[in-house]
């Protein structure tokens, strides 16, 4: 059973705790535990959140939590071990935190076989979220390392998130496609005007990813950027995941290219299934281990749906079917019923829905043909278009209100206005969706719209026919930004450039319901 209890009590049950706390034995050995790849935080709530880190040898993560950072009031909790079968990673839940306050965190790993040699500390942060109704901020993108575009120190590394750092945000949405497991990462590439791009490389990202240390690799190349350190150890994420985690549209009928000498898609998907859920500081559910989607309260004018468009999909097909089934299944039944239910119970201003793909733009699933995302073109609901119709009239009928949606997957930054006086199915009430990314890939778009759900274009940024693949020092890496006043309840969403130019915002007010 979990105790709820004040900032008051938190500092003094602390206190008791470090009175009894050994101070650590610092080895002078040169070779003792170390942090490997920074720290990070998810999955904040208003009573706690989720850490993490990883080594390098079997040890104990040793984890100290304080609400100064001056670690004065820091109270330690009890060792967890980082062995081989996670790859050295361990996570931790901390609880019974005060809501709505600074939360500094301090890591450091003991050695498993030398109990007296134990690694330096490092530093992390986050906020909890609020019990009251105070100011929201976050941001959200994807689409990270894809399409042979890694760490260029000359550019500055993943330069993104240095941008969103300076926003102080209360926690990162990332929408999907952390990795490219299915992107070889070069040494150079050669620019359209002649230059070269100069990556960092590692000798797993030379192929595509397919044993499970591979797709670890993958993670891991991603944590070792500066810039992404750094936000990590400052902004707690929420994240989810899309296909490039295994490998590009993958569906179960994904025909694998030539370059897999494994050919099973659902073994390859299992292996980046568990990397993932290592490499991310994620609740873990116990009714489904594995489970990506869930939802994240994060005070009274938030709640998060984090969905899976990925896990319970069909087969990528024609997408044209009329009528609803296993073929067509996007998020699956099981999935629906967890949104309608949680959007139901939500007492939150705003209903924040994350999903990996966008709803009406068209991704097709090349060279193949058919359709990767929901969108397959004009016309009345078809395909894996039942089940947005069918979360979309419950929205309507509850009535629920207040429901933005967020995706990125697309590479490039869009406003979506949804009408259902515009619509061919028009049982619905109207809505936003934002679009933003990459956040550090190839630049594409814009992507043709589909008309089924009344879709208008308020505001694009995208390379334009003639420009696609645009690599990240063209600029155009996108991110999005929300914030909630706290007194309003008006949520402002903006969408920035990685030079944090705001390229269009709008504010809208609540409803009530």
């Amino acid at each position: 059973m979990n105790i709820k209890f004040s900032r008051r009590r938190f500092l003094a049950t602390s206190a008791g705790a470090l009175g009894t706390m050994a101070m650590p034995y610092l080895s002078r050995a040169a070779d003792r535990p170390a942090v490997t790849h920074g720290v990070q935080s998810g999955d904040v709530t208003v009573d706690g959140g989720v850490v993490w880190a990883r080594t390098d040898r079997p040890a104990q993560m040793l984890v100290e939590v304080a609400t100064t950072d001056t670690f004065r009031d820091a109270r330690a909790l009890p060792p967890i071990a980082a062995l081989p079968e996670s790859d050295f990673t361990a996570k931790m839940l901390l609880e019974n935190l005060p809501g709505g306050q600074d939360i500094f965190y301090r890591v450091r790993f003991r050695d498993l076989s030398h109990s007296a040699v134990e690694g330096e500390p490092l530093v992390g942060r986050f906020r909890t979220a609020p019990a009251d109704r105070r100011d929201v901020s976050f941001v959200w993108g994807g689409d990270v390392a894809g399409q042979g575009w890694g760490i260029n120190p000359d550019d500055g590394g993943m330069f993104t998130f240095s941008a969103m750092r300076k926003h102080r945000p209360d926690f990162f949405l990332h929408s999907g496609d952390t990795i490219y497991a299915d992107g070889p990462i070069q040494s150079e590439v050669k620019l359209a005007d002649g230059k070269i791009w100069k990556n960092v490389t590692i000798p797993e990202k030379a192929k595509v990813a397919e044993t499970l240390d591979e797709y670890r690799a993958a993670h891991k190349y991603n944590l070792t950027d500066a810039n992404l350190q750094a936000f990590n150890a400052e902004v707690p994420i929420f994240v989810q995941w899309d296909d490039h985690e295994v490998t590009n549209n993958w569906s179960l009928s994904k025909e694998l290219p030539a370059a897999y000498k494994v050919r099973d898609i659902s073994l390859l998907a299992a292996r980046a299934g568990r990397a993932f859920h290592e490499m991310y500081p994620m609740r873990e559910s116990i009714v489904e281990p594995g489970r990506v989607y869930r939802q994240i309260p994060y005070g009274p004018h938030l709640d998060v749906f984090v969905l899976d468009e990925r896990s319970y999909r069909g087969p990528n097909g024609p997408n044209i079917e009329t009528a609803y089934g296993p073929a067509n299944y996007f998020l699956g039944p099981d999935q629906i019923a967890w949104l309608k239910r949680g959007l139901l119970n939500s007492r939150a201003t705003w209903k924040v829905i994350a999903s990996d793909m966008p709803i009406s733009l068209i991704v097709s699933d090349t060279p193949k043909g058919g359709s990767e995302a929901i969108a397959q073109g004009d016309g009345p609901v078809r395909g894996r278009e039942f089940e947005i119709a069918d979360i979309l009239r419950f929205i309507k009928m509850a009535p629920i209100t207040n429901t933005v949606w967020l995706t990125a997957d697309v590479h490039y930054a869009a406003a979506h206005y949804y009408d259902p006086n515009k619509a061919q199915f028009q049982e619905f009430e109207p809505f936003w969706e934002f679009v933003s990314g990459p956040l550090h890939a190839g630049t594409f778009g814009p992507n043709a719209l589909d008309n089924t759900f009344g879709p208008e274009v308020r505001f694009v940024k995208a390379p334009g026919k003639d420009s696609q693949n645009l690599p990240p020092s063209a600029g155009m890496q996108f991110f999005g930004h929300v914030e909630i006043d706290g007194a309003s309840g008006q949520m402002t969403v903006t969408l920035r450039d990685r030079a944090d130019v705001a390229l269009w915002s709008t504010t809208l007010d609540p409803k009530q319901g």
